[in-house]
């Protein structure tokens, strides 16, 4: 039996369904590229809407194709050898770097790396796969209602976009059923009848030569034409009426809608050096592509605190310069005082998390640890914590303290951040899906 197979691709190239396809088979590969784009570069052109060019092994990469054989049965005879004899299984070639040019790689491992760039949502979509917010429940909106769609019956009127068919036909068909129940198909059944009777007896009479009464003629005439007027009547009857028509009806009914807050609290201090401010701002970013893309009703509050807090926009948030001490309940009270006025914890699903290199005012720890423990985290679903640590030897003053927290409260998690490496595994690690 002969096939014949047709490839459609257009020189080569690769559809949007090939290239999710591509990216599914290649995805374990992309991950691990895309760690190693986050933990060595910048993420600045993520936030800016711009690709990323990532590099992954050729080895699986070759779309399929089909070639075609000389054909036909052939018998030849080779030369015999001294290395091989019948039955030995000859060893796979290595892999040379040149993928199968003249120069292959000196240890037979080399190989070949595929370049391509991926958009912002395919880079996001692998990045963010194994990321949620914990415990995030559906909750009532106190600024706004949101409202959707809802199916609530038929109406005789509509656009014939919201026609329903199935409801049309059923309605044409009881309309129809009902109109033939009324009596004219049983009526039209006994006039055939009749017609029929009188015709044999009238085919009788002239097969024995008598004459047929006229009587008997005019009534087979009027059966007739009575039986042609119920005919003309059925086959009136319409198929599909304006009153079968039937339309979609749907209203707007409030629902209830899963919304968040998160709250990103940053260290600005004078202890803070560039480092540090430098991978507070990289996990921050991280936090602000994930829940923007993720969510759609999720509000960012940006607090930065040296001895006084205060509230900022994304912008001043990530590139102001502003420097001081370390007080940290200044922004832990602001953070309460933030909820209080516009975030009830009825209504909202409340989110903290807050980088610093731990030091604080002596002080201020056990004020700001009164705080946590006894108006916040009553009130949060989530708290994460990242200290940044520039020396591995180095004692903060917070990281005592909130191990103390982390044990009691399953709402709390830590975790250190030594080098940029750090920033991917630790953000997947506090934001991971349950």
């Amino acid at each position: 039996m002969a096939y014949t197979i047709i490839d459609r691709t257009k020189n080569g190239k690769r559809s949007s369904g090939n290239r999710q396809k591509f990216l599914k088979r290649v995805k374990g590969q992309v991950q691990e590229r895309i760690k190693e784009a986050i933990a060595s570069g910048s993420i600045d052109d993520l936030v800016n809407g711009k690709g990323k060019k990532i590099n992954v092994p050729k080895k699986d990469l070759g779309q399929p194709t089909f070639g075609h054989g000389k054909g036909g049965k052939k018998e030849m005879v080779h030369p015999g050898n001294k290395e091989f004899v019948q039955g030995d299984r000859i060893a796979r070639p290595p892999e040379g770097g040149g993928g199968g040019g003249n120069q292959g790689s000196k240890d037979g491992e080399g190989q070949d790396e595929f370049e391509f760039t991926l958009t912002q949502k395919e880079f996001l979509d692998i990045f963010f796969e194994d990321c949620e917010l914990p415990d995030l429940e559906n909750t009532t909106i106190a600024q706004s209602t949101v409202f959707e769609n809802k199916r609530a019956g038929f109406s005789v009127d509509g656009s014939a976009a919201q026609l329903n068919i199935e409801r049309t036909m059923r309605q044409s068909k009881g309309r129809r059923i009902g109109l033939l129940r009324k009596g004219k198909k049983k009526k039209l059944k006994e006039l055939e009848v009749q017609e029929a009777s009188l015709a044999i007896d009238i085919a009788d009479l002239e097969a024995q030569g008598k004459a047929v009464p006229q009587d008997m003629i005019d009534k087979r005439e009027e059966l007739r034409s009575q039986i042609k007027v119920l005919r003309r009547k059925l086959r009136a009857i319409p198929f599909v009426d304006d009153t079968d028509l039937r339309y979609n009806r749907w209203e707007k009914v409030p629902v209830p809608t899963t919304q968040a807050v998160m709250f990103c609290i940053m260290d600005v201090s004078a202890s803070m050096s560039q480092w540090h401010k430098e991978m507070a701002k990289r996990f921050f970013m991280l936090l602000y592509l994930f829940l923007n893309r993720s969510y759609e009703r999720v509000d960012v509050v940006f607090i930065r605190h040296h001895t006084v807090a205060s509230e900022v926009d994304e912008d001043t948030f990530f590139h102001d310069r502003e420097t001081g001490g370390t007080v940290v309940s200044t922004a832990l009270e602001l953070t309460k005082e933030i909820i209080e006025e516009r975030y009830p914890a009825d209504e909202w699903n409340l989110y903290a998390s807050q980088a610093s290199d731990g030091d604080n005012w002596p002080d201020d720890t056990h004020l700001a640890m009164e705080i946590l423990t006894r108006d916040l985290l009553p009130m949060l679903r989530y708290y994460a914590y990242i200290e940044l640590v520039e020396q591995a030897t180095r004692q903060s003053d917070l990281w005592p303290k909130y191990e103390g927290l982390a044990e009691q409260h399953k709402n709390f998690r830590m975790k250190k951040v030594f080098d940029a490496a750090d920033i991917y595994p630790v953000f997947k690690d506090l934001f991971k899906k349950n």
